[in-house]
């Protein structure tokens, strides 16, 4: 990091409450196991290990971009078949920079893009 980005912190926490994320009805994740990234000037986004998602629901997009503090990301459409595909409803740091690598294997969802992303006890 420069010294222009010296307040800048990415921090991964483990998340002991239930995570779901849920669309057209239909449980698309669901873990006790997620992760809480806290990172500056961002609200915090819930990542889900890939063994708890229904990745069946899910389609690599050729969509990416670049993280200086968490690295290269991946993107997925969600596949309904009500309304058709949801655009890089999801992302994914497959080969995270050093000090993220907690989040290597898990997606986050974008709240924008599905119905709910719950945390409950």
């Amino acid at each position: 990091m420069t010294n222009a980005d010296a307040s800048h912190r990415v921090e991964i926490e483990p998340n002991r409450h239930r995570l779901r994320v849920i669309h057209g009805g239909i449980t698309i994740a669901d873990t006790r196991r997620g992760l809480t990234v806290k990172e500056t000037g961002l609200p915090d986004v819930f990542y889900f290990p890939r063994e708890d998602i229904n990745m069946t629901r899910l389609q690599r997009s050729q969509s990416k971009s670049h993280c200086p503090y968490k690295g290269d990301a991946s993107y997925f459409h969600l596949l309904t078949e009500e309304d058709g595909p949801v655009i890089d409803a999801a992302w994914s740091y497959e080969s995270p920079l050093p000090g993220a690598d907690a989040i290597k294997d898990c997606l986050a969802f974008y709240s924008s893009r599905v119905d709910r992303i719950d945390q409950t006890s």
